[in-house]
C-alpha cells in the first residue's frame, strides 16, 4: 500500500503538470485580443494588422481599434417556490415536507441508522414516475418515493407521498437490496476503518503522503462501492455482505494522492472490518 501512494504520488504531480499547459493552451486559444500578446514576431504582426483592418473599415481617415467589450452580468437565479409543478424537481420544501410524512412514528421509534441512532437511515428523495394512465394528464398529482435503509433489520424501506395530498401513498420493504451508500454511510465506513486495526496501513500511507496523522474521515475524500458476497472470496464474517450493508471504500488524501484500500471491507451492519482473501 506504501508503494501505491508513492506511485499515485508521481501521476498526480505529471497529471498536475498536463492539466497547467493545457489550461495554458487553452487561454492562448480562447481569450480575444490576448492571444500572442506575450510572443514576437507574429504575435505583434497580428495585432497590427488587426488594428489596419479597423481602421480601413472606418473610411473616414479615423484609426481602428477593438470596440469596447461590455462587463459581463450575472443574473440572480429565479426564486425557488414552495411547491414545484408538473414534472419539476423536488423544491427543498417538498423534500423536507415528504420526509416528514415518510418518517412515521414506528419506523422512527424502530429503526435504526448507521451509528446506531433512532430512526432508519435516509438515503435520497426522488420525484416519483407517474401512473401509467397519468403519464399524458397535465393535471397529475407529484409524487416522491423517499427512501431508507433501516439497521435495525437490514431492511431497504421505499414511502411514497403524494405531494397534493400528503399521505403516503404505498410502501414497499425488502431484503437483499443495496443502492449506493450514502454520504453519511461513506463517513462512517472511513471512520471505522480509521480505528481499525486493519487501517494501519491507510494511517501510515496518509502520514507518509501529508506529513499529517490521519484521525478523522474529514481528511479524506470519500467514495464508495456497494460490497457483495461472493462464495470463496472473503472471510467467512462477510459471506452476509448482500443481505448486510458491506462497503469498500475508494479514498483519497485531499489535494494529494489515491490511497489503495479496496481489499478491505466494512461491514456496517456489524461495524466490522475484514480483509479480502487474494
Amino acid at each position: 500500500m506504501r508503494t501505491t501512494v508513492r506511485r499515485h504520488l508521481g501521476k498526480v504531480v505529471a497529471g498536475a503538470a498536463v492539466a497547467v499547459a493545457a489550461t495554458a493552451a487553452m487561454i492562448a486559444i480562447t481569450l480575444p485580443g490576448t492571444a500572442g500578446a506575450e510572443g514576437t514576431g507574429g504575435g505583434s504582426a497580428g495585432r497590427v494588422a488587426a488594428g489596419g483592418q479597423g481602421a480601413a473599415q472606418d473610411g473616414a481617415g479615423q484609426q481602428g481599434g477593438a470596440a469596447a467589450v461590455a462587463p459581463g452580468v450575472v443574473e440572480r437565479a429565479p426564486a425557488e417556490g414552495e411547491r414545484g409543478t408538473g414534472r419539476d424537481p423536488l423544491t427543498d420544501d417538498e423534500i423536507a415536507r415528504v420526509e416528514r410524512i415518510a418518517l412515521n412514528r414506528q419506523l422512527l421509534d424502530a429503526g435504526r441508522d448507521v451509528d446506531g441512532d433512532r430512526g432508519p437511515q435516509r438515503l435520497g428523495v426522488d420525484l416519483a414516475e407517474p401512473e401509467a394512465d397519468e403519464v399524458d394528464d397535465p393535471s397529475a398529482p407529484r409524487r416522491a418515493e423517499v427512501t431508507f435503509y433501516d439497521y435495525q433489520d437490514d431492511t431497504l424501506v421505499t414511502r411514497t407521498v403524494n405531494l397534493d395530498t400528503g399521505k403516503v401513498e404505498a410502501t414497499d420493504s425488502g431484503r437483499g437490496v443495496q443502492p449506493p451508500l450514502s454520504r453519511a454511510e461513506n463517513t462512517e465506513a472511513a471512520a471505522l476503518l480509521i480505528a481499525d486495526p486493519l487501517g494501519a496501513g491507510l494511517r501510515a500511507d496518509y502520514q507518509d503522503a501529508t506529513g499529517k496523522k490521519l484521525t478523522s474521515p474529514e481528511q479524506l475524500q470519500l467514495s464508495s462501492m456497494v460490497y457483495r458476497a461472493v462464495p470463496g472470496a472473503q472471510p467467512a464474517a462477510f459471506d452476509q455482505c448482500g443481505i448486510h450493508r458491506c462497503a469498500r471504500l475508494l479514498l483519497k488524501v485531499k489535494n494529494g494522492p489515491w490511497i489503495d484500500t479496496r481489499s478491505l471491507v466494512i461491514d456496517l451492519s456489524t461495524r466490522k472490518v475484514a480483509a479480502l482473501t487474494r
